[in-house]
Parts: structure tokens; C-alpha cells; sequence
């Protein structure tokens, strides 16, 4: 079967999708832009600022697109076969995907630009809300342990990783040059841009010749030093000025992204016409995951941030609402940006699609698959192979930066709400505990139940996936109170939330079976996943209990 007319049947329902309920969604919500957004009405020229709507979109995607989209389609593909998972990217990303971040969008600037915890706070309950924070903490450290992990990983393949590290580093030292030069400089925007986009080339080039083959300390070995200096970067991003790191790494990783989608297709149209591109992976391959995990609720929890993400509405509702230049943008933005994530998403699984079994049985690992698949695409283009494979590699690195150090900052954030207390030395308190659990975490020796040695992300995916779900179900719930209030039609935003939360609901109860088996047959063996499994399902049915009371009685 040829893949580019596999690409092309999955893009155009997604196309269909944004014209069609797109508009709909529109109506829905009554968007107006006679209203002015807090963009205009609290504009300060810091964080209310009214933005172009494109450039804004490339913000938003880059900010929401990061390593998610990457490997939970590339691992669905690779337990299911690639048929269930572009299902459910397609059809999760038009309907629940799409309107839950053009809602958290929505509700956040008609509650004058705050987040979504605070639109949790004006509907709910302060238990609830409190409740709420606290889940909302232990998922972004969840977030924290499974990329940081994959990440180490790039690095320590003895075959690319040392060459992949140094590209990383590289890399960051070039954010915080553009960082210094854009803010102390008073470098146009537009030249930054001309001049340090093609030097990402070049550390990818000399990555090659500089590679960094990591010194253990301490009596740790390669990967758990990898591991240290990797929660150090977080420590560090998530306390300095955001116009030095994040801003431009940011900024810069938006260019990389789109731009690796574009020469990945571009590499994929050629290879399609010119030398029979074709697919060679399963359509469909088992009901159960390797771990014995049945396709329902796995493969809604593994897909993730390709079909629909809570993640998601922290960024919708805690930067990009505060530059919204008009109502009706909130469709391209928050709804068409959610379906450039699922084509990024069909992207990665292209990568999957191009592979026989045992090819894909060989590299194993979704960032050596993914890095494969699109050195393949970019050969086709008549780049070099290695050179290829070390872009792709960076590339799933940048993207993953983009996860730790937004995911680390918004914990902090999160801490000191839950204390209360803010000064010039919580910031630093509240990182250091965020990323205490994730350091515990990536410290341990996982083992299967084979005893096997296993890496963390392998454990900690499917609770990311399930508490990123849950989240994107209490959000849709919240935002179907909000407009239940105000007496607008809501049936699409919860129809979505009691899917999101019953999926998530069900993985959660059976990744805790084993545990509870054990338990009642008198073992009382509990691993501290197992713990943090019981502290979500404990915080989850409290807040459905919650919402559902304040519904029926409103009602």
C-alpha cells in the first residue's frame, strides 16, 4: 500500500473536521470579536498582549506539540497495529481533542485571561479545587519522569548518543544567546530569527565531531548522571527569567517542529512517487498490549497528546488566552492547533507504518524508531542518512525539552498556589520538591514481572496517559458547568468529558489490579506507582463526586 495515499486519507477528515465543526463550535460558544479579549482589556505588553493569530498558532503548537504526539503514536501503533491508533488520532482529535483545547481557550478568556485552575475555583468548591492542584501537581511529575527518562535514553545509545548530547547542549547554549541578544541586545526579532534557525543546523553538523560521552559521578553510572544533570536543566529553566531560556528555546523548537513535519512529508511525497514509498506494518496486530493491557482503555491513554491532552489546557488557558487577539481566533488556534498536533501524531505513526515487525522489534524504542523513520523520509530528499538521523534525534530531544521545562515551571507554579506563600525563595523550594518524586523515581531499578530491567517510561507512560486524561475529562466536565450556567448548549464538551473520564478511569483500575490482587492473597508488596495509582483514583472520584453534585443541584 503506498503511503502517501495512506497520509492523504488521514489528513482530509481532519481538513473536513476543522471547516465543518470547526465552525459549529463556533456557535456553540457565541464567540463575538464586538467583545474585547483580555489581550486588549488587561494589555500590559508582558503577558496580555494581543497577538497575530498565525504567529500566536505557531506559538501555541510549539508550546502543546512536544515529544507527546511522538511516542504515545508510535508505541499504539506498534502494540495494536497503526489502524486502531489513526482511528482514534482522527477521530479523537476532530471531536473531543479539538474542543476541549478550544474550550479551556474559550472559558479562560471569558474569565479575564485566568487558568483553568482558577476557572476550577470560581465553579467549584475550594476543597475541590485544592484537590484539583494537587492532581494537577502529581500529573506534570509524571510528565517530568517519563520524558526525562526517554531523553537519557537518546544519550546513552552508545551508537548516536553521545553525538545527539552534544547537538542537545549545543542547542540550549543557542537559546540562551538569542535569550541575552533579543532582551539586552534589543535584537529584532526578525534578524534573531535569520540568524539562529540555520545555526541549529549547524549543531546538529557538529554534534558529530564534539560528541559527549558522559564521565560517571558519584558512583552513578552514565544514565543516572544523564539523569541528574537532565532535573538540574529543569531546576534551572524553571527559575530563571523566562526571556533567557524558555521564551527562545521555545520559539526556536516552534521552527524545528514545523519544520521537521514539512521535509518529513516533503521526504514522504518523494519517496511515495519516485521509489515506491510503500507500508509494511500491520494494519491491526493484537487486543492486548506485550504487558497483557487490553486495547480498550490502553490505546485511548497511550495516544495522548495526538488525539487529546489535558496538558493542553494549562497552555491554552495560561499563556495563549492572555494573547488572543480576537474571539473567533480561538477556532484556529486552539481547535486547528490541536489537528496540527494530530498530524504530527499521523507523522510519527508514519514512521511506524514504514517498517516491517522485525525492523521495528530491532530499534525497539520510540525515539530510535522515530528517528529512523524521518532520517528515511529526509533521505529521499538527498540528505545524508547519518546526518539525517542525528536531526531526527535532536529533534525528539527539543521536543521533550519543551515538555520538561514548561511541565517543571507550571509545577512551581502549582506548589506555591498550595502553600500559599510566595517570596524570592519559594521558587526555588517549589522546584526542588517538584522534581524530588521524579528524581526518586528515575533512581530505581524497573523491573517487569519477569524480572527484567525495564526503563521508567516504559512504567510511568500509561499513568502519564491516564492522568493526562483525566485531566482533559475534569476540564471538558468543568467548562460543561461553566456553560450549563449560563445556559448555552454543552452536550459536545461533556459527551467528550464522561468518554475522557471513564477511559481514564478504567486504565487506572486495571494497572492497580495486580496490586490489589496481591494484597488480598496477603502480599503486601506495593510499588510506589502502585501508590500514586491509588492517590489518582482516591482524587479523581472525589472530584467527580464533587462536580456531579454541584451539576444535579444547579440542574
Amino acid at each position: 500500500m503506498n503511503l502517501l495515499l495512506v497520509i492523504v486519507v488521514m489528513l482530509v477528515p481532519l481538513a473536513a473536521g476543522y471547516w465543518i465543526y470547526g465552525s459549529l463550535l463556533r456557535k456553540l460558544f457565541h464567540l463575538d470579536d464586538r467583545c474585547p479579549t483580555p489581550a486588549h482589556t488587561f494589555r500590559d505588553g508582558l503577558d496580555f498582549q494581543p497577538t497575530n493569530r498565525v504567529y500566536l498558532l505557531g506559538q501555541h503548537l510549539s508550546a502543546i506539540a512536544a515529544a507527546g504526539p511522538i511516542v504515545g503514536p508510535i508505541l499504539a501503533g506498534m502494540w495494536f497495529g497503526w489502524g486502531p491508533a489513526i482511528v482514534w488520532i482522527i477521530l479523537g482529535g476532530v471531536f473531543i481533542g479539538g474542543v476541549h483545547d478550544m474550550s479551556a481557550l474559550v472559558a479562560s478568556i471569558r474569565h479575564q485571561g485566568k487558568s483553568i485552575a482558577e476557572v476550577v475555583k470560581a465553579h467549584m468548591p475550594k476543597r475541590a479545587f485544592i484537590l484539583f492542584l494537587i492532581f494537577l501537581w502529581l500529573s506534570l511529575m509524571y510528565i517530568i519522569t517519563a520524558f526525562a527518562d526517554i531523553t537519557v535514553n537518546t544519550f546513552v545509545d552508545p551508537v548516536n548518543g553521545p553525538a545527539v548530547a552534544s547537538s542537545s547542549m549545543m542547542y540550549l547554549g543557542l537559546a540562551l544567546i538569542m535569550g541575552i541578544a533579543v532582551q539586552w541586545g534589543k535584537l529584532n526579532l526578525k534578524l534573531a530569527t535569520a540568524i539562529f534557525t540555520p545555526l541549529i543546523l549547524l549543531c546538529i553538523y557538529a554534534g558529530r565531531f564534539v560528541p559527549i560521552t558522559m564521565t560517571p559521578l558519584f558512583g552513578m553510572d552514565a544514565r543516572q548522571t544523564w539523569c541528574l544533570l537532565l532535573l538540574l536543566y529543569c531546576f534551572i529553566a524553571s527559575v530563571i527569567p523566562v526571556w533567557l531560556l524558555l521564551q527562545p528555546r521555545g520559539y526556536l523548537g516552534g521552527f524545528f517542529l514545523t519544520g521537521t513535519v514539512v521535509v518529513s512529508f516533503v521526504g514522504i511525497v518523494i519517496g511515495s512517487l519516485f521509489s515506491n514509498l510503500r507500508v509494511e506494518y500491520p494494519f491491526f496486530v493484537d487486543w492486548h498490549s506485550p504487558s497483557g493491557l487490553p486495547l480498550f482503555p490502553l490505546l485511548f491513554i497511550t495516544v495522548a497528546c495526538g488525539a487529546c491532552s489535558g496538558f493542553h489546557s494549562l497552555v491554552a488557558s495560561g499563556t495563549t488566552s492572555r494573547q488572543l487577539d480576537r474571539e473567533t481566533d480561538s477556532v484556529l488556534v486552539g481547535y486547528g492547533g490541536m489537528l496540527l498536533e494530530s498530524v504530527v501524531a499521523i507523522i510519527a505513526l508514519a514512521t511506524v507504518m514504514i517498517f516491517g515487525t522485525a525492523q521495528i522489534g530491532a530499534l525497539k524504542d520510540p525515539n530510535m524508531i522515530y528517528g529512523t523513520g524521518i532520517a528515511t523520509f529526509l533521505n529521499f530528499l538527498g540528505i545524508n542518512k547519518a546526518f539525517a538521523l542525528n536531526f531526527a534525534l535532536l529533534a525528539f530531544a527539543t521536543f521533550v525539552y519543551d515538555t520538561l521545562d514548561v511541565a517543571t515551571r507550571l509545577g512551581r507554579y502549582i506548589f506555591e498556589e498550595l502553600g500559599s506563600v510566595r517570596n524570592r525563595f519559594t521558587p526555588y523550594l517549589a522546584s526542588f520538591i517538584t522534581l524530588l518524586m521524579p528524581a526518586v523515581f528515575l533512581a530505581q531499578r524497573m523491573v517487569d514481572a519477569d524480572g527484567n530491567v525495564i526503563p521508567a517510561w516504559k512504567v510511568f507512560w500509561t499513568v502519564f496517559g491516564a492522568s493526562n486524561q483525566l485531566l482533559a475529562g475534569f476540564v471538558l466536565f468543568i467548562v460543561s458547568l461553566w456553560l450549563f450556567r449560563r445556559k448555552m448548549k454543552y452536550l459536545h464538551t461533556l459527551g467528550g468529558s464522561i468518554f475522557m473520564l471513564g477511559t481514564a478511569f478504567a486504565a487506572l483500575v486495571l494497572l492497580i489490579k495486580p496490586a490489589a490482587i496481591n494484597i488480598l492473597a496477603g502480599r503486601f508488596s506495593i510499588s510506589p506507582v502502585d501508590i500514586t495509582v491509588l492517590i489518582l483514583l482516591a482524587l479523581s472520584i472525589f472530584i467527580m463526586i464533587e462536580g456531579a453534585i454541584i451539576f444535579v443541584r444547579k440542574r
